[in-house]
């Protein structure tokens, strides 16, 4: 069993060397007969693809990669391959002079047959010629022809390439792909129509026919028939090479009368013009000013009803510098729509500094017809974008099926450049009118704020407290505000973030020029952006970088965080948030994380948290651990600063403030309560004490002493200059001693009468306080963290309290020269017997 085995794979080795040896199998053998006199000839070559085996076409027993057969010639061949198809094409070349014989006109056929042709990929060539004063016309019927670009492919293989001649030169007029519009193409002299079939394609005719035409008196005319919605892609001659120096050519639309037709460019380029000038003429019907000229870079026309004309015109061309004029443009049919009728007034000729540009929404291209959507100014000068400019007033409408396909896009700048009067100038950020009654959707509007460098600041005041969109906390409304603060330092540029309204930030203050982006994101933002608004003031120049005014609401949390939230804080800015805690509440400072993962390159950064009516500050570095919940019982200020962080070990910083009701301890209350009570019974009865006692002394009768002025009477300490002693008399004791009487030659002026004394009062400060931000350590400090209090008042200060009002009296001048200024009024020793 092992013997057959072996004997049996040895006989298959065998057959498989002796198969190796022998030759390749010929393909089956072709012959091709041309009439006499029919101007055909035919060539087999190579072709493009070379590839690693070669084969030869065997003729009369020699091998051969090349073979010709004219006309009157039969001639009998074979392959020696067996994918003949892979390696050689077949060109099929025939002459038809119109000028010394008469044209064949009408259909063109195949010659010969493509049956009787080897299974090669065919190139049918037809090569008329005829007099400068004869126009011929290729007429395509089903299917008509589609033209393509450089670069593209027909899907079924099958294309049309049609040349033309001006003198010597040949000028390519374009190649075409079948089911297009293109249902003739005029041109005079010669023309030249190559129809090229791959060789599975069982294609059995050419699919025109030629006509005999005046003269036309242009480079060439094409046609195109829509028989309904639909579009052409056509293109210059040449395209994408120069369009011939001085030449004309003309597209003819045929158009059905129900349908509008609308023209856009796709690409263009012009030449240096010596002499005329470039343009396209329109015949347009209905038209009062026919043709009507337009430049390359002018809106083209659209939303035309029935049959029109376009011509491409060159001119004369520098010798020296010629350029290259080309075209590639787009012809759109579809129903008129009802916003064709409606035309809108858009009044921006008292908006200087604005612009509105309405186009296109990103969409995902299809392969199927998508109608068109155009914005038409004048109801002529049709275009997918157009931008109405400041200072006019523009009449628009639009041919489109679905506008929510278009969207709007407007900026607008505000400036003011003189500090001196710009602080009596604000601006009410809002959308005009005019732009929310169009029926295209607002996608952006933009805002400029521009303000003079280290001379102003801006303050951005909500109609409705605003929101900061976070993951915790994201904004559901219709439309939000985008701002970002520029600076003239690359990279610099601050990007605060999303704001809708509903949230406790009253105002945003920003430290130099910004800009304000009002994003929509569904139709109902116009029933919501009314009650919005934004109000725009210039304040004096300050450092910080942003300061936000944020009141929380006792019904949720309030979620904040630092700018450049995707990039981080840039470095060396500081940020801070004015939180206001109502009287009857406590504020809960929360960080969400307990770390900012922050590595600083240079210098440190710091968060300060600052009480503003104890002016209490708690300084913490952010390269460490974040703060534990902290809770505030007054306004506080949270200021961060930003070192120079490592590259990727950015400072990012999210904290959250809640409210709750403040609440007083039980024991707390009833003792105070019960104090209460013990002072104000221990202070009634010192008043009763007082009042009996004085009752008491004025009983006695005692009489009142009256001052003599001319005593001379020495301060204290100093004994010596009493000349008597007076231990036993009582004499000098006064019961009651009237101020007036006794000092009253002190207030006497120069006629002998009383001056009333100037009497003021000290009020506490009561407007706001808590204005500015705390200020920063130094950026370079390496200093460890410290809290800092200033709860405890400074030694020496005055411990009364601040509200309590003084009462000051300021007497007249007198002569003082001879005071003793050096002794004090008081003194702490015991004072000596008094002497007579």
């Amino acid at each position: 069993m092992a013997g057959l085995r072996g004997g049996a794979t040895l006989a298959l080795l065998g057959g498989l060397m002796l198969g190796a040896a022998l030759p390749p199998r010929r393909a089956e053998a072709s012959e091709i007969a041309l009439p006499p006199g029919s101007g055909i000839t035919v060539t087999i070559k190579p072709g493009t693809t070379t590839l690693a085996r070669p084969c030869y076409i065997l003729f009369s027993k020699t091998p051969t990669i090349m073979l010709s057969i004219k006309s009157g010639e039969k001639k009998t061949f074979s392959f020696m391959c067996q994918n003949p198809e892979n390696h050689f094409v077949i060109e099929i070349h025939k002459n038809i002079d119109c000028m010394s014989g008469r044209c064949p006109f009408g259909e063109v056929h195949l010659q010969p047959p493509t049956s009787a042709l080897p299974t090669l990929n065919r190139t049918f060539i037809w090569d008329i010629q005829a007099h400068k004063s004869i126009g011929l016309e290729l007429q395509f019927f089903m299917p008509r022809l589609r033209q393509i670009g450089p670069g593209e492919s027909c899907p079924d293989g099958v294309t049309h390439s049609i040349s033309g001649r001006i003198s010597a030169a040949m000028v390519k007029i374009g190649t075409f792909c079948s089911n297009g519009t293109v249902s003739r193409i005029k041109m005079q002299e010669r023309v030249k129509m190559a129809l090229h079939l791959p060789w599975f394609h069982d294609r059995n005719v050419s699919g025109f026919s030629i006509a005999n035409r005046s003269s036309i008196k242009r480079l060439c005319i094409i046609e195109s028939v829509f028989e309904g919605e639909g579009s052409a892609t056509l293109m210059s001659a040449n395209y994408p090479d120069g369009f011939p120096e001085d030449e004309l050519m003309t597209w003819q639309f045929v158009i059905p009368p129900h349908l509008r037709a609308s023209v856009s460019f796709l690409h263009f380029n012009v030449s240096n013009c010596e002499k005329k000038e470039e343009r396209v003429e329109y015949y347009i019907p209905g038209s009062t000013t026919n043709p009507e000229v337009f430049k390359l870079a002018d809106k083209q026309p659209g939303n035309m009803a029935g049959n029109f004309n376009l011509s491409l015109q060159g001119c004369d061309q520098d010798a020296q510098n010629p350029g290259v004029l080309r075209l590639k443009f787009q012809v759109l049919v579809q129903h008129p729509q009802n916003e064709s009728y409606i035309t809108y007034t858009v009044d921006l000729s008292n908006e200087r500094a604005t612009s509105v540009t309405i186009e296109p929404r990103p969409v995902k291209l299809s392969r199927k017809f998508v109608p068109g959507c155009f914005v038409c100014l004048e109801s002529r000068a049709c275009s997918t974008n157009l931008t109405l400019t400041p200072g006019s007033k523009h009449k628009i409408s639009f041919l489109c099926d679905d506008l929510t396909r278009l969207w709007m896009n407007a900026k607008q700048t505000l400036s003011c450049m003189d500090h001196r009067s710009c602080h009596r100038k604000s601006y009410f950020l809002q959308v005009p009118r005019d732009i929310l009654q169009l029926p295209v959707q607002l996608h952006d509007f933009s805002w400029k704020l521009l303000v003079p460098k280290d001379k102003l600041s801006l303050a951005l005041v909500p109609s409705e407290k605003l929101q900061q969109d976070t993951r915790e906390r994201i904004c559901n409304t219709s439309f939000s505000y985008l701002m970002a603060s520029s600076s003239s330092s690359p990279g610099q540029d601050l990007y605060f973030g999303y704001f809708c309204s509903g949230g406790s930030i009253e105002q945003i203050q920003v430290k130099q020029n910004m800009s304000v982006t009002l994003r929509t994101f569904s139709p109902s933002f116009q029933q919501e952006v009314s009650k919005q608004g934004l109000k725009v003031s210039f304040i004096p120049h300050f450092k910080e970088e942003g300061v936000f005014t944020v009141t929380p609401d006792t019904k949720s949390k309030v979620y904040l965080r630092t700018p450049n939230w995707e990039r981080g804080l840039p470095s060396l800015n500081s940020v801070s948030w004015n939180i206001s805690v109502p009287n009857d509440q406590v504020a809960c400072l929360t960080f969400v994380k307990d770390q900012t993962g922050l590595v600083c390159q240079t210098g440190r950064a710091f968060m300060i948290i600052q009480d503003q009516r104890t002016q209490a500050e708690e300084v913490f570095t952010l390269e460490e651990m974040l703060p534990k919940p902290s809770f505030h019982h007054h306004n506080f200020w949270v200021n961060v600063s930003n070192c120079s962080p490592v590259s990727g070990k950015q400072l990012n910083l999210l904290f959250q403030v809640s409210l709750t009701p403040r609440t007083i301890d039980l024991p707390v209350l009833l003792t105070a309560v019960v104090g209460g009570g013990a002072f104000l019974l221990f202070a009634l009865g010192l008043i009763i004490f007082f009042v009996k006692k004085k009752k008491k002394k004025k009983n006695k009768g005692l009489a009142v002493g009256i001052y003599n002025g001319n005593v001379n009477t020495q301060l204290p300490m100093q004994p010596k200059k009493l000349r008597k002693v007076r231990k036993d008399s009582e004499s000098h004791v006064y019961a009651d001693i009237d101020d007036t009487i006794v000092y009253g030659h002190l207030l006497l002026d120069s006629n002998g009468s009383f001056v009333q004394p100037e009497v003021d009062t000290y009020q506490p400060f009561q407007g706001p306080r808590g204005d500015c931000p705390p200020s920063p350590p130094p950026t370079r400090s390496r200093t460890p963290t410290a809290k800092l209090t200033t709860e405890e008042p400074p030694a020496g200060s005055s411990a009364e309290s601040e509200s309590e009002p003084y009462t000051f009296s300021h007497p007249n001048k007198g002569n003082e020269s001879n005071r003793d200024t050096d002794i004090p009024l008081l003194d702490t020793h015991e004072p000596a017997e008094s002497v007579e």
